[in-house]
C-alpha cells in the first residue's frame, strides 16, 4: 500500500466543483489585485477567528514582516522566539534589522518554554514571538502575562495553526497580532502563496494596511502619524522628506482638510490626490483575488478538515507502540489542528528508511534548529542560556507521519503497523 506524505490533488478533486466557478469569476472580472474577493475573504477569516481586523498579504513570511514592522520593531531591537520552527520566523525578525533571541522549547509539546522567556528579556526586547508549532497553541496566558508585565508586544506565528484554539480562543486572536500562511500544504492552503495578519487593534490594522501597499495613500498618511506619535518611526520605516505633508492630516480617520487640499492643489489631475504620495517605506505584499477566491471556499470546510485530522491523530495516539514518543497536549486547554503528527525516535534515519521502503511518505521537520543555522552565526542571534538542549534533541529525533483529511483509516493503520513492526526489531 502506498501512503503519500500529503496529496493535494485529492482535496482539489473533492472541492473542484466549488472552487472552479469562483476562479472563473475572478478571471472574467480581470480584477486580480484587491477587490471584493479579497475584502470578502478578509471579513470571513476575521469572523472565523473572532477578531476585528484581518489584512491579507502575499505570504506567511510577509505576514511576520508586516507584523513586526507594525509593532514598531526596528534595527537593534530584540525579539524572543523559538529555535524549533521554520526559518521564516527568525528570518523575518532579522529582515527588519532586529535580533532573534532564542530560548529553549518544552519536551512535551515542542513549543517555546514560558519558563525560559523572562530570563531572556533585556532593555532591547521589543516583542515575544511564540510559534504554535505543528498546529498546537503555546501556553498563551503565561506568555501574554509576561509581555504585559514588561510592556512587550506578542506576535503569534500561526502559520501552522489555522483553526486551533487555546481555552476556546482561536490561535491568531490572542496576542497583539496573528500571522498566518496559506501556503498550499497548510490546513487552509491556497493555490499559491498567501498570508494574513490579524489583530483587534485599530491602529495596528491601519499600519498593516499601509505597509502592505508601499506605505502609500490616505492609509499611509494615517499610519505615518500613528507611528510618529508612538515613537516607532525609525530605520527603514520613516518617510524621509515628507514629514510636513504627512503631519498636516491623517487621511479618512480624523484628517484635517488642509492636508487633502494642499496635496490636491499640486495634483488636481489625479482622481485620488493621495495616490502617488508615499509616507512609509512599505512593501508590495498584497493577497491576490485568485488566492482569496480559493481560500474562501476552503475556509467553509476548515472545521471539517481539521476534525478529520484529529480523528487520524487519535488513531495514531492509540495504535502506536509505547516505544514511540508522542506529543503531549492538554486537550482540556488546547484544541490542536494537527498540521503535523510528529513522533520522536532515537532511530530517526532508520525509521525514515523503513517507512520509505514500505512506500510511506514522511517528513523530518526540523532537522537543524535555527540557532545552529549558518545564517544566524557571527552574532546574528542571541541564545539564552548558552545552549538549547531540548530543541537540539527534538530536531535530531523528529519524524512526521502522514496526516491529511483525505487519508483513509486503512492507510493510517498501515502506517501504524509499519512503525510498530520497525520497533519490534529494536527490542
Amino acid at each position: 500500500m502506498k501512503v503519500p506524505f500529503l496529496d493535494l490533488k485529492l482535496q482539489y478533486q473533492a472541492l473542484k466543483e466549488e472552487i472552479e466557478p469562483e476562479l472563473l469569476k475572478v478571471f472574467e472580472s480581470c480584477a486580480f489585485i484587491g477587490g471584493s474577493y479579497v475584502k470578502n475573504f478578509e471579513a470571513e477569516f476575521a469572523s472565523y477567528l473572532g477578531v476585528k481586523h484581518a489584512v491579507g498579504c502575499s505570504s506567511g513570511t510577509a505576514a511576520l514582516t508586516l507584523a513586526l514592522r507594525a509593532a514598531g520593531v526596528r534595527s537593534g531591537d530584540e525579539v524572543i522566539t523559538t529555535p524549533f520552527t521554520f526559518f521564516a520566523t527568525a528570518e523575518a525578525i532579522a529582515g527588519v534589522g532586529a535580533v532573534p533571541v532564542f530560548v529553549d522549547v518544552r519536551q512535551d509539546d515542542y513549543n517555546i518554554d514560558p519558563d525560559q522567556i523572562e530570563n531572556a528579556i533585556t532593555e532591547k526586547t521589543k516583542a515575544i514571538l511564540p510559534v504554535h508549532i505543528f498546529g498546537a497553541p503555546c501556553e498563551m496566558d503565561r506568555i501574554c502575562e509576561i509581555a504585559e508585565r514588561y510592556s512587550l508586544r506578542v506576535i503569534e506565528d500561526d502559520a501552522q495553526a489555522a483553526g486551533s484554539s487555546y481555552k476556546g480562543r482561536k490561535a491568531g486572536s490572542i496576542g497583539d497580532i496573528g500571522c498566518f500562511s496559506f501556503y498550499p500544504t497548510k490546513n487552509l492552503g491556497g493555490c499559491g502563496d498567501g498570508g494574513m495578519v490579524t489583530s483587534n487593534d485599530e491602529d495596528l490594522s491601519v499600519i498593516l494596511l499601509a505597509l502592505r501597499e508601499h506605505g502609500a495613500g490616505k492609509m499611509g498618511a494615517e499610519a505615518y502619524e500613528l507611528l510618529k506619535r508612538s515613537g516607532a518611526l525609525g530605520s527603514g520605516i520613516e518617510g524621509a522628506g515628507i514629514e510636513g505633508k504627512a503631519s498636516e492630516g491623517t487621511g479618512e480617520r480624523g484628517a484635517e482638510s488642509g492636508n487633502l487640499s494642499s496635496i490636491g492643489e499640486k495634483a488636481t489631475d489625479l482622481y485620488d490626490p493621495y495616490k502617488y504620495y508615499n509616507y512609509l517605506i512599505g512593501y508590495n505584499s498584497r493577497l491576490d483575488a485568485v488566492q482569496a477566491a480559493c481560500l474562501s471556499v476552503k475556509l467553509r470546510h476548515l472545521t471539517e478538515f481539521n476534525q478529520k485530522r484529529a480523528e487520524i491523530a487519535k488513531r495514531y495516539l492509540e495504535g502506536l507502540t509505547d516505544q514511540v514518543r508522542r506529543p503531549v497536549y492538554d486537550e482540556k486547554i488546547i484544541t490542536p489542528c494537527w498540521h503535523q503528527f510528529v513522533i520522536r525516535s532515537a532511530y530517526k534515519a532508520e525509521l525514515c528508511q523503513a517507512l520509505a521502503e514500505a512506500e510511506i511518505g514522511s517528513g523530518t521537520f526540523y532537522p537543524v534548529p535555527l540557532h545552529k543555522q549558518k545564517a544566524f552565526g557571527a552574532g546574528n542571534c542571541r541564545i539564552v542560556p548558552d545552549s538549547l538542549p531540548v530543541a537540539e534533541e527534538i530536531s535530531s529525533q523528529s519524524v512526521c507521519l502522514p496526516i491529511f483529511p483525505e487519508m483513509t483509516m486503512e492507510q493510517v493503520d498501515y502506517v501504524i503497523e509499519t512503525v510498530n513492526c520497525f520497533y519490534k526489531g529494536k527490542g
